[in-house]
This record gives C-alpha cells, sequence and structure tokens, in this order.
C-alpha cells in the first residue's frame, strides 16, 4: 500500500535559518526507504497559530494520509506542538503516543519528558515525532507497523476489515 506523507519540523531556529533542519530531511529519506511518497514538507517556528493553521490546511486538502510533525513536545515554553495537534484533531490516537513512549523508555529515561501527541483529522493521521534526528526516526519505527491499517482503516478500505476477520477454521 502507498502512503502519502507530509512532513514538518517545528524550530524556531531552523525556521530562522540559524541551523539547518535535520530532523525533516532524515523522515524524508526514511519515508521514502519505505517505499512511499513524501508530497510536502516545511519547516515552521514553534508558534501555536501558525503549526495550527498549516495542520488544517495540510490535512483538509485531502491528498496527504499522514502528517508527521518533528520538534516541540518537550517541557520549553515555546515547545507547542501537541497543542496545536490537539487543536486540530478531532480524534486523538494515544495507542501511537504511549507505544513510541513505552519503546523510547526503554532506551532513555528522558522518554518520560515527552508530550507526544496524536490524532485524526478526517482522514488524515497527525502524529508527533521528536526533535532530533534519532529520536524522530526511532519513534517512527516503533508504529511503522501499524501505519499501513490505520490508513486503510481512515480511506475504509475494503482491506482493512480482512485484518479484523477471525481465522478460518
Amino acid at each position: 500500500m502507498s502512503l502519502r506523507f507530509g512532513i514538518l519540523t517545528a524550530s524556531d531556529r531552523s525556521a530562522r535559518g540559524e541551523r539547518p533542519d535535520a530532523s525533516g530531511p532524515a523522515l524524508v529519506e526514511f519515508v521514502r526507504s519505505q517505499g512511499w511518497d513524501v508530497l510536502r514538507t516545511s519547516v515552521l517556528p514553534d508558534d501555536l497559530n501558525t503549526l495550527r493553521e498549516t495542520l488544517i490546511v495540510w490535512a483538509d486538502r485531502g491528498d496527504l494520509d499522514v502528517i508527521l510533525v518533528t520538534g516541540g513536545t518537550g517541557f520549553a515554553p515555546r515547545d507547542v506542538t501537541p497543542e496545536a495537534i490537539r487543536a486540530v484533531v478531532e480524534r486523538l490516537t494515544p495507542g501511537l503516543d504511549e507505544a513510541m513512549r513505552a519503546a523510547s523508555l526503554r532506551l532513555t529515561p528522558h522518554a518520560m519528558l515527552s508530550r507526544a501527541a496524536s490524532g485524526i483529522r478526517k482522514q488524515t493521521l497527525i502524529i508527533s515525532l521528536p526533535g532530533s534526528p534519532k529520536g524522530a526516526i526511532e519513534n517512527l519505527q516503533v508504529i511503522l507497523p501499524a501505519l499501513p491499517h490505520a490508513v486503510e482503516l481512515l480511506r475504509e478500505s475494503p482491506q482493512a476489515e480482512k485484518g479484523h476477520a477471525p481465522p478460518s477454521v
């Protein structure tokens, strides 16, 4: 199944050109290595309104299955990615967040400081990831096996129900 991604980096410094965005390009490369498409990328400041408005536009266009937002999930006062996501989604997807945090806790105690959020707006899954390339990829790898089925369900694909059928006797 081909998935269509948008990748958004939330970083004041990268948006101002003070440092290159490393996480966004790392995610683009990783997503493409899975055979999936990246249709849109952007680097934005850690600004609640800007992030919220961009997420709404991207999700409401209907051409993206998954939007990955890297950065802005920590404790710093400007880290507002979870708030932006919660402001635009219609349904939360806590299992994704829980899975990423649980897997990350095996690697670092700092994982418990993650305020990552995810949810669904219309037929688009929006997922926040850490701002470091390593953390972003590691967290995406945790939920990767569930993404095709999640998108099938959101698209209301008849194929999605096959995964729910009881085994034949």
